[in-house]
């Protein structure tokens, strides 16, 4: 389908050939549907097979891992802790295109009624 329109530009075939090595880095185009979600559950499942970790998400495509802990069970110096020992074990189990940021969530709500 590139070559539909006649190149008319000096620069059109540099700006192919760009297109075609851009495109032929992995991840740069659509991936499989089910390796997609495939991946993206794997992700979740480490993150919860921490100690301490209430719930997992993997959001912006795969890009970001949002961690929620038990705030009375892991303080603020271990969640800052915990997510980088999720980070390591990410960059030695997982294969993965870019960067992946892993956000560990600790929150504490208290709630009084004045009647």
């Amino acid at each position: 389908h590139h070559d539909e329109i006649e190149m008319t530009s000096l620069i059109s075939p540099i700006v192919q050939s760009c297109d075609a090595i851009s495109g032929a880095r992995p991840g740069a185009r659509r991936e499989v549907m089910e390796q997609y979600i495939q991946r993206l559950r794997e992700l979740e499942d480490l993150g919860l097979s921490f100690d301490g970790v209430n719930k997992c998400y993997a959001i912006q495509a795969g890009r970001e891992l949002r961690v929620l802990v038990d705030a009375e069970s892991v303080s603020d110096e271990k969640a800052a802790q915990l997510s980088f020992d999720i980070s390591q074990r990410i960059e030695t189990d997982m294969q993965y295109p870019g960067q992946i940021k892993v956000t560990v969530i600790r929150e504490m709500r208290s709630v009084a009624f004045a009647k």
